[in-house]
């Protein structure tokens, strides 16, 4: 078992970010070809990605790990379907019924102090030629009050990723940077106001505003920054 403690969930991010209906979505467009039959997804959170997992043409087996003690019961009752199982614990290779075709991690992996020991369990945890979905806040320069309040650990930069990535022994398939826009934005609420949690009519409005043209847009152009990296890696 990998290695961080449970713990209770206090925050509010996680009710901010079920506002994120479009963000979401736009980051399943670029895993869904890479989704297999067996999936596994670290930190569900309260279900927001999983349920797209759910929906995903391929899926068979959907896999949960939470940490947080409290958010269990809510996944367990929002996942009634047959093919899902919840874990109440850090990720444990050990728990799953075979090896995953696809793990997936949405904003979860600069939660987890050794990162690198995650990336190497993932990579034993999966098939040959499966698939590491991930995707993780960018720039080390814009941790500010959010990340320090969100107990993020770190931000990422596309070299130094790609560099964990290859030592866990993976593949790279792709990684980028995406959301340019929100590097504005998450420097104005981390540095300038200083806020130490997101408002879903924040999220709501971001989302509703901003991300469907701005991610068409990098659809069409890779910026050269962003908000975020995604990753897909490969056994």
């Amino acid at each position: 078992m990998l290695a961080t403690d449970s713990f209770l969930y206090s925050g509010q991010e996680l009710e901010a970010m079920a506002e994120a209906r479009n963000y979401c979505k736009w980051i399943m467009r670029y895993f869904d070809p890479y989704l297999g039959t067996r999936v596994v997804e670290i930190g569900a959170g309260a279900g927001t990605f999983s349920a797209l997992l759910l929906k995903g043409k391929r899926t068979e087996s959907l896999v949960l790990f939470e940490a947080a003690h409290n958010l269990c019961p809510q996944l367990t009752q929002r996942f009634s379907d047959q093919r899902v199982r919840v874990h109440c614990s850090t990720f444990d290779r050990e728990l799953l019924r075979g090896p995953a075709d696809s793990v997936v991690m949405v904003n979860v992996l600069e939660h987890v102090l050794d990162d690198k020991g995650l990336l190497s369990e993932v990579y034993e945890s999966l098939r040959p030629d499966g698939s590491l979905l991930l995707f993780v806040p960018a720039l080390e320069w814009n941790y500010g009050s959010l990340d320090k309040a969100f107990e993020h650990h770190r931000r990422y930069d596309k070299k130094g990723l790609k560099k964990k990535l290859r030592e866990a022994g993976f593949r790279i398939e792709r990684v980028r940077y995406v959301n340019v826009m929100g590097i504005a934005s998450w420097f104005l609420a981390g540095h300038v106001l200083r806020q130490t949690t997101l408002q879903p009519a924040q999220v709501r409005w971001y989302d509703h505003w901003i991300i469907p043209w701005s991610f068409w847009l990098e659809h069409l152009w890779e910026p050269p920054l962003g908000q975020s990296l995604l990753a897909i890696a490969l056994k």
